[in-house]
């Protein structure tokens, strides 16, 4: 039985066989799910767990070495882009903004889609795989 990192079993195999350049999204209970795509729900109910939480795990968990987020996130949600500023600071991992419509788009690309319980808009981000050795 582990005793630490991502309990959550699937979580924790994509990341493992995830290689450099591989993408992981997380994102909120609307975003819609390719059906091609793996899709680890984690939503319980309204809020549960929130998009936050779930990014802070991962992060921990991922060496990342670029975020793409929704061009419409500094407007519609400043407060969720500020905390992920905030998780990232000081991390040298480059920022990309799409449209949302192209980000919904490039989950199609992605090795999975973790589904959390957020209800605010565009809480939605694609994670890129980085290198973990020189």
């Amino acid at each position: 039985m582990k005793k630490g990192g991502i309990l959550n079993s699937d979580i924790s195999r994509v990341l493992s066989y995830m290689g450099h350049t591989d993408w992981i999204c997380v994102g909120d209970c609307g975003l819609p799910i390719p059906d091609e795509v793996e899709r680890i729900d984690l939503a319980l109910e309204f809020g549960v767990p929130t998009f936050m939480k779930t990014l802070e795990v991962v992060a921990k968990d991922m060496k990342i070495e670029k975020i793409i987020l929704a061009e419409e996130i500094k407007t519609q949600n400043e407060k969720v882009l500020s905390e992920i500023n905030e998780l990232f600071k000081g991390q040298d991992i480059e920022v990309e903004f799409v449209s949302h419509v192209e980000l919904k788009a490039k989950t199609k690309e992605c090795k999975a889609v973790i589904r959390t319980g957020e209800t605010t808009p565009y809480a939605n981000i694609i994670l890129q795989s980085g290198c973990i050795f020189a």
